[in-house]
């Protein structure tokens, strides 16, 4: 057993640990950080645009923290909203965001975290984090870091993408993190609807690329007792002007804990 595991107060000094190693390792590294913004422009080429439903089914859980995770996603929108990702920069989720403290207006909220369902000040916000992941997809921006999670908690409801397409965020040491090793320059926008997460990623110059997310191999699996889901996500790179595909890549391939009821799966040896 891990010492983190035996006590909650060891639990929290790993995390701030972990937390002060990656400050250090950002001072180190030295990375060009995305944070210019242009708040008057749109740049006219769009790459992707998304939105998700603010408000799902999710099991059991209590509906007052999907009302609490709108409010935290509309802070964390706004420091992201409008940002400049420019040749050689690397975009973060959480230089950008910061901590979430009650301090800026963040509430409790829904986390998902060793193997469980819980709640803690500014959950919710992973949900932009999938979002940024799904839309960097389908541009040539190079995903550095992109955390999974480790189980799947709830069963679909209004899912439109696939299974194990977002991604996990804990401050500051699980981060999203693209880089853009292009000569043009991408610029991101978010925000929050009465009903919908919306984003979008624009560029400065026009593409000669589209980008064709699918999902391959999907099925639900038992092992020793205990549910399992897996999949794999493939991209397809698409020439514009001769609708020819040029490359198809394997970019994810998930195994996750189910903790909700399915229907009978086969028995993995």
């Amino acid at each position: 057993m891990r010492l983190s595991e035996l006590h909650p107060i060891f639990y929290h000094i790993r995390i701030e640990q972990k937390r002060l190693f990656r400050s250090l390792a950002n001072i180190k590294e030295r990375k060009r950080f995305a944070t210019h913004k242009e708040l008057s422009t749109t740049f006219p080429y769009t790459c992707k645009k998304h939105q998700s439903l603010l408000k799902r089914k999710l099991g059991n859980s209590d509906p007052k923290l999907q009302e609490n995770k709108i409010t935290n996603l509309k802070i964390a929108t706004s420091e992201i909203d409008d940002v400049i990702i420019k040749p050689g920069e690397t975009f973060s989720f959480w230089q950008l965001v910061g901590k979430t403290t009650e301090a800026k207006g963040y509430i409790e909220g829904m986390q998902l975290a060793m193997g469980e369902v819980k709640t803690g000040i500014g959950g919710g916000i992973c949900q932009l984090a999938n979002l940024l992941y799904w839309m960097a997809l389908h541009t040539p921006l190079i995903v550095t870091e992109r955390h999974h999670h480790s189980f799947d908690p709830f069963p679909d409801s209004g899912r439109t993408l696939p299974f194990g397409s977002g991604a996990s965020v804990f401050y500051n040491y699980i981060d999203l993190r693209f880089y853009n090793p292009t000569s043009q320059s991408f610029q991101i926008k978010v925000w929050v609807t009465d009903k919908h997460l919306k984003g979008a990623i624009f560029a400065n110059e026009e593409m000669p690329y589209s980008y064709h997310i699918e999902e391959k191999n999907h099925q639900f699996l038992k092992r020793d007792g205990k549910n399992y889901r897996q999949n794999e996500i493939w991209r397809k790179t698409i020439d514009k002007v001769t609708g020819q595909m040029l490359k198809e890549e394997l970019l994810i391939k998930n195994f996750s804990e189910v903790k909700y009821s399915i229907p009978l799966a086969p028995e993995l040896p």
